[in-house]
């Protein structure tokens, strides 16, 4: 199992744009139900923040999301929509009640 966090902040003009790329992200689980896969996303009270939070189970490590048409939207730009870029950050575990 490995957990990935992702945080990063977009421009005040593209928040809402954003929004609606991770919502068709989860359109897409939502659909297929890809096993080996657990995925949330969080814009944080300021509006601009994001943190995505992803915990791969496959056998292989391979994320299922990333070969989506909704992911690969939505990564193609992401550079150009935010003030500070993702930071993918790998974590542990240490506790979690019924979210993981």
């Amino acid at each position: 199992m490995e957990t990935t966090v992702v945080c990063y902040k977009v421009k005040a003009d593209r928040a809402e744009e954003n929004r609606e790329y991770v919502r068709k992200v989860f359109a897409k689980p939502d659909e297929d139900k890809p096993e080996g896969l657990r995925y949330v996303a969080f814009n944080l009270d300021d509006i601009l923040s994001f943190v995505h939070i992803a915990v791969v189970e496959t056998a292989d490590g391979k994320n299922p999301l990333q070969d989506t048409p909704a992911f690969q939207d939505f990564v193609s730009d992401i550079k150009d929509r935010c003030d500070e870029p993702p930071v993918a950050t790998k974590a542990d575990i240490v506790g979690s009640y019924r979210l993981f």
